[in-house]
């Protein structure tokens, strides 16, 4: 039964053990580490997307033993303490294809971090309109330009980041958050070329430009969550 026991466990020890200098390392700060019901602070390591604990401190934690013999690493586990669960992976056939890594769920940290961006330089843009219908227009349209430039770059950077599920509809709702403030935008500078009165309220009752008010809250909330929630006010 031990030798059962101490084969399952090496299994799971595998993943461990990380030749010295063979991945960039990070050392976070110390976690507690469960094993077969023993727990210990433990350091942990970063390295390749992955965490490693030192083998030694695995031994102490789980009240094992180690040996090491020229090249080999000789580790043995106690038996799980009472009331703990021991799972082994399961061993995949000869010539099976490995199973397909599943797809993370939620947002993925880059496009979090470039649909924020989007939504900034978008809420900047529609700022700058507001400002000009309240207080007159600049001369020229190039000062919109700026803004709106600004807005498709950062567009264009969240496509690119996007990586899951939930990031592509995300990226979907934000998409079509910049198109209505194209929109709202090519509106009110098409009314001042053609020397149409636009009172200073305009923006408050507009529809278009409520709908990008809604559609920025869902989408505020979408990114506190860290994850996708369809909201109508962005179709």
């Amino acid at each position: 039964m031990r030798e059962r026991l101490f084969i399952a466990d090496l299994i799971f020890v595998v993943f461990l053990i990380v030749p010295g200098g063979a991945l960039s390392q990070t050392t976070q700060p110390s976690a507690t580490l469960t094993v077969n019901g023993h727990s210990g602070e433990a350091p942990v390591i970063q390295a390749g997307g992955r965490s490693y604990v030192d083998v030694e401190t695995l031994a102490r934690i789980t009240n094992g033993s180690i040996r090491f013999n020229g090249n080999q690493i000789l580790l043995t586990l106690p038996a799980p303490a009472r009331g703990a669960r021991m799972t082994v992976p399961p061993t995949r056939q000869a010539g099976a294809a490995p199973a397909a890594p599943a797809t993370p769920a939620g947002f993925s940290k880059g496009f979090l971090k470039a649909g924020i961006e989007a939504m900034a330089e978008i809420r900047e843009w529609r700022s700058a309109l507001e400002s000009a219908v309240q207080y007159g227009f600049p001369p020229g349209d190039n000062w919109i330009n700026r803004y709106s430039g600004a807005a498709a770059t950062a567009i264009s950077h969240a496509s690119a980041a996007a990586s899951t599920d939930d990031d592509r509809q995300g990226f979907q709702l934000l998409h079509n958050e910049f198109n209505n403030m194209q929109s709202l935008s090519n509106q009110m500078l098409s009314r001042r070329k053609s020397m149409n009165y636009i009172p200073p309220n305009a923006l408050q009752n507009d529809p278009i430009d409520q709908k990008i008010l809604a559609c920025a809250r869902a989408l505020g909330e979408m990114a506190a969550a860290g994850q996708f929630q369809d909201a109508a006010a962005c179709h």
